[in-house]
Order: C-alpha cells, then structure tokens, then sequence
C-alpha cells in the first residue's frame, strides 16, 4: 500500500448479524499514541475516481446501500473522528493489547479501507464508498508500522477473527496478512465459514519479489475468496500476488480512499483490492442474505465476475457488484455434455450436392470472366478501327491474255 507500507496485506470479510440485532452506537474515539508519529491528513479530491467508474457502484443503489450491516476491519484501526465516517465507527476492540478500543489510527491504512468500504459521499467530491451505510467495527491486528517482509501474527489475526464474529459483525476486513499456516488461524477462518460468514482475503504484495514467492493465509485456506489487485487499464498490478489462491480481482494501484484525521490519499495495495471484495460481500449479504444453500456469498461473487485477460494472477476475474447483487445462480452444479458421435468416413449426399454445384457455378463463374474479357479487349478495338478488319484485303490477280511475239524478220 501507498504510506510506504511494502507489506502485504489481507481483508477477510464476515459477515454474521444475529437476526434482528441492532448495531451498537459508535463510540469516542480513542486518542492517536503520543509515541508514535502518525499520518497527516490528506487533501480533499473532487474527481470521480477511476475504480468508482469501473465498478459502478450508482448500479447497486436502487437495491441496497449495505444498512443494518457492520462490517469489521481488521487493520491498524479505523479513525472514528472522520468527518465521511463520521457516527457509523464502533469502539472496536484491539487484538494485538487483547483488549480497548480500536477506533484510532495512527498508521492511516484501516481507514484507507474502511474508506472504500463504506465512506459517504459529500458535497464537493465524488468519491463515495461501495456500502455507505454499513456501520464499521475496527479491530487492530498491528500496533506499529510493519518494516519491508514483516507480516501479522497469525494469533492475533485469529483473535481477532473470532472477536468479530463474536461481536455479531456482518462483515470483517482484515487488511493485514500473514505468510506462516497456523492451525489457530485455520480453525479460525473455518468457523466463521461455518457459521455463514464468507472470508476474503488478500493474496499480497510480493508479487514483484524474485525467487520463491511464499503462500499468503488465510488466503490459501479452502473457501476462502483471495482478492489479487488490477490497474485502471484492467491489467494485474505488478506487485499482486499470482497463484492458485487468486479468485477474483479489483482495483489496487492509485486508488482514491480516505486519509486518517481527515482528507483523502491515493494509495495501492490488494489490501484496498480486498476491501472493495469485502464491500460487495456485504451489499449481498444485505441483499440476499447467508445463501447458504446456494453454495455462500463468496461463490456468488466469484460467478458473477467480469472475466479478465486469465492465468494465474487473476482468477474468475473483476469483482461486479451489480451483479453479485442481483444475478441469480442455478443451486445444482452444471450436468457433463453428451459425448460427440464418432465422425463417419463416408461422403454425405450433402457434401456431395454442395460439391456438384461449387464445380458448376466455378465453371460459370470462369466462362463469364473469360466472355468479359474478350469484350474488354475486342470492343474498344472495334470502336477505334470502325468495325473495319486490322487487315486489307487480299488483292484480286487477273489472267492477262498472251501477246504476240515479235515479228519474224524475213530478212536480215
């Protein structure tokens, strides 16, 4: 991501409300560390920036806005105080302490996600988030800025996994990965699946790194939709991750999003990628429910993507939320086709009719090119000499009668 973070990152979305539970108010926010020099704010920004345009998010509006949903960040936290966040921050909790708020954020990259997550749309600009009306619980997974190659504690990604779930999140954004397999993080991911909360995941950002590329969790586990990152153009951003664990893809390079304490930023990174997954995961959700039976969230946005150039580092292809949210799938899995006929040695009265008459129209076809190009040669010829032949006639030979000889001298 953009703020010199080189490390890769991971946004798992939840997304488990008890039936009929109202989200909690938003809390204080809790003071930025005084130990630690955080992010300025940004600039405001009035264009429409490109992944807006790309994913349309105007579309999905008619059908849902993401309310009554909370989505869970897991990231440096998010900042309360936001004035496009503003009211829809909940307290949090902080994984890494194991307890307090996490609705702070020095490092400024949760509310870069939650930014293109879930930020309102103001006046003066047009950036808005996918789900404005989500309501936003942060849980921090890192205390402090990650140096290049650093990665999260697979335990406090799997804390805080289970504490989203447990505090009824509707959708969970984890925007920090781990490269080390963890059975805790492992039987974290599997109940939230099992409970029906589907989980997204970043792939990373070491796809520029030569040599062996390691395997990023929890986007390898099974079931688990792994989000690599595109360019505007729609090509693979050149540090994303490539591998089996890739399922779909979004933008991830110069995307706009919102700064800490105010402002907006241009950052990269699959993390924000993951977030623009995590956030249609959430307008399906609140669309459609679990969907459970129709194999989950994360198999209908994989089935509804836009299909990419292919291979490895794109997966189904780019997320649509449009029609993550309004297509309908077939619950049943595809029958196989009918096997071909063998092919027959034997020429068809068809074929045979249709190569007769290519031979006789062939032949026609000749004759009239040869007639037109004795007229082409003879008529202009003609033209010229009259009708008159190119050559004069023989001339006529008459047998002229024998005269006398001379006379016969009688004498000398």
């Amino acid at each position: 991501m953009a703020l010199a973070r080189t490390t890769a990152v991971v946004c798992v979305a939840a997304a488990m409300c008890a039936v009929g539970a109202a989200p909690a108010a938003a809390a204080p926010r809790a003071p930025a560390p005084t130990n630690q020099r955080c992010v300025e704010p940004g600039p405001t920004i009035a264009e429409v920036p490109w992944a807006q345009r790309m994913l349309g998010p105007e579309r999905v509006r008619p059908f849902t806005r993401g309310g009554g949903q909370i989505i869970a960040v897991l990231d440096s936290g998010v900042d309360a105080g936001h004035p496009e966040l503003g009211g829809r921050v909940l307290a949090g909790f902080d994984a890494v302490a194991g307890s307090g708020p996490a609705n702070d954020d020095c490092l400024g990259t949760g509310t870069q996600v939650a930014g293109v997550i879930g930020a309102k749309q103001e006046q003066s600009v047009g950036f808005v988030g996918l789900a404005p009306d989500v309501t936003i619980l942060p849980i921090r997974v890192i205390a402090e800025r990650p140096g290049s190659g650093n990665a999260a504690d697979p335990q406090v990604l799997a804390r805080g996994i289970d504490e989203a779930v447990r505090r009824g999140a509707s959708v969970v954004a984890v925007t920090t990965i781990t490269y080390q397999d963890s059975p805790l993080l492992q039987g974290a991911v599997a109940n939230a699946i099992s409970k029906g909360v589907p989980v997204v995941a970043a792939v990373g950002d070491l796809g520029d790194q030569r040599g062996v590329i390691p395997t990023p969790y929890p986007a390898a586990y099974d079931d688990v939709v792994g989000v690599g990152a595109i360019r505007e153009s729609g090509v693979l951003w050149g540090k994303s991750q490539q591998g089996e664990y890739v399922d779909v893809v979004a933008p991830g390079e110069k995307v706009l999003t919102l700064s800490r304490a105010g402002g907006m930023t241009v950052a990269d990174g699959t993390a924000l990628a993951t977030g623009f997954a995590a956030a249609t995961a959430v307008l399906v959700r609140s669309r459609r429910g679990m969907m459970q039976a129709q194999g989950g969230i994360g198999r209908q946005i994989e089935r509804t993507a836009v299909p990419a150039p292919g291979g490895a580092g794109y997966g189904s292809g780019v997320v649509d939320p449009y029609a993550a949210v309004t297509a309908r799938l077939a619950a049943t899995s595809p029958e196989p086709l009918p096997g071909l006929p063998p092919l027959s040695t034997e020429e068809s009265p068809a074929w045979a009719r249709a190569r007769d008459l290519a031979m006789i129209g062939t032949g026609v076809a000749v004759a009239a090119v040869l007639v037109v190009l004795a007229f082409a040669v003879v008529m202009p010829r003609g033209r010229r000499r009259f009708w008159r032949p190119a050559m004069a006639p023989k001339p006529h030979q008459e047998t002229e009668p024998d005269e006398p000889g001379p006379p016969v001298q009688l004498f000398p």
